[in-house]
């Protein structure tokens, strides 16, 4: 399987439910560092997996639309633990959708899977990965 990465970060503000998670129930801030790695099983007729240029664009558009925001204020995650791993899950869908609608232009059709990672420092980082529709 070959694979392209591009990265991009945003910046938010969120708020959890529960003890587990102690001070961070408390409002406070987050800068993410994304991963966006996309995946095909041959290169295209250009030898590449995807555009680079097209592909950036693509994770700073959708990581524009939570950029300096309140995760806690947003209808979609309303009631939910915006965790790394959700959000991780929710760039994903989101992407993949993009994807879909033609957002990489025909490379898109090729692409066989991807994996979004959310590091939430140098030390920490969690993912979620799967197919996209063929």
């Amino acid at each position: 399987m070959y694979s392209v990465n591009v990265r991009d970060h945003f910046m938010i503000a969120h708020s959890f439910a529960g003890e587990t998670f102690g001070p961070a129930q408390r409002l406070h801030g987050a800068t993410y560092v994304v991963d966006m790695t996309l995946q095909r099983t041959a290169l295209d007729a250009d030898g590449v997996v995807t555009d680079i240029g097209r592909a950036a664009a693509l994770l700073k558009a959708v990581l524009g639309d939570l950029n300096f925001s309140n995760l806690d204020d947003e209808p979609a995650f309303r009631g939910r633990n915006t965790t790394t791993e959700f959000l991780a899950r929710a760039l994903f869908d989101r992407l993949a959708a993009r994807i879909a609608a033609g957002a990489l232009g025909p490379d898109g059709a090729g692409l066989a899977a991807m994996k979004i990672t959310l590091h939430e420092s140098h030390v920490a980082w969690a993912a979620y990965e799967g197919p996209l529709p063929a």
